[in-house]
């Protein structure tokens, strides 16, 4: 999907821009920014979409967005879910001055600024290190501000608790239209996932024929729009699987699906597992990692 360019708001006094919110507007549009964005989710659960990946997400994940990556979040219960807890740092890579970057001291910092145009997930000792500095740093000021957001940027650059997102990172640009068009399709698509959806069904939300939506879909996305649907469905299984409150088989109808067979077909395609490897093996990883789900369905 063709995103929608955001605009960051960073007040003139200040190089970078830090904010604890309690009420988020996640789930709004699908957008891009030259800053880079230090995302730490506190609290919430839902499905997030970064470049080409859709995947899960819960209380505690962190994750490194590079500059003009693709993102929105999407929360169970709505945009206006009360439940949502958000930290986010928004910073230009040169925000504390361009010769930083050229020293031979920070080499390891454009380093990171690379890899981070993939999006990174963010785990283990590095991330209790950087959520602790960045719940420091909304109070901070002046030179204790630069400080704290050097300090994270040594720990990024420096550790290998990271997992890469997308697969290749991309940039767009695109028009209001194009914008408002796609995200349409998007937010019908989430709030309607678990009922039957039809090309014409969703044509319409677009304002096109079936022949000409698929074109433009697949244009936009560089997948069909049934891999699309398919992708939604399965990280919602995952999500259920992990939670184990619900058989299998009422997973398959929760989440869209037609017949259990259908089912274990689309979740071996997208995951290279049957709905119950893929239980066994999330499940005894969250046990060995002390019952934290956030870390262990962030992909499938």
């Amino acid at each position: 999907m063709k995103p929608h360019f955001h605009k960051v708001p960073i007040k003139s006094q200040n190089s970078f821009s830090i904010r604890h919110e309690r009420e988020s507007s996640f789930g709004t549009v699908w957008h891009y920014h030259p800053e880079l964005e230090l995302h730490y989710l506190i609290k919430g659960t839902g499905v997030r979409f970064i470049g080409d990946n859709i995947s899960n997400f819960s209380d505690g994940e962190l994750i490194l967005l590079g500059e003009n990556l693709p993102h929105t979040w999407r929360m169970e219960g709505g945009a206006d879910n009360a439940a949502v807890e958000v930290i986010i740092i928004h910073f230009l890579p040169d925000c504390l001055g361009g010769d930083l970057l050229t020293l031979p001291e920070a080499y390891l910092i454009p380093k990171l600024y690379e890899k981070a145009k993939k999006g990174l997930v963010i785990k283990g000792e590095a991330r209790e290190k950087i959520t602790a500095l960045m719940r420091s740093t909304v109070q901070a000021e002046n030179l204790d501000r630069l400080i704290s957001l050097l300090t994270i940027l040594k720990i990024l650059s420096e550790t290998n608790e990271t997992e890469t997102i997308t697969s290749a990172h991309a940039f767009y640009k695109s028009n209001d239209s194009e914008t408002l068009r796609l995200n349409k399709v998007y937010a019908y698509t989430l709030s309607n996932y678990k009922n039957p959806i039809t090309l014409q069904d969703v044509a319409a939300i677009a304002n096109l024929g079936v022949t000409s939506f698929c074109r433009y879909f697949k244009l936009m996305t560089k997948k069909t729009y049934n891999d699309f649907l398919v992708e939604i469905r399965i990280s919602h299984a995952c999500r259920f699987l992990i939670e184990d409150s619900m058989t299998i088989e009422v997973i398959c109808f929760e989440c869209g699906f037609n017949n259990v067979s259908n089912f274990y077909r689309h979740f071996k395609n997208v995951t290279d597992m049957t709905p119950l490897e893929y239980k066994r093996k999330y499940l005894f990883k969250v046990k060995k990692e002390g019952g934290k789900v956030a870390e262990s369905v962030n992909r499938f």
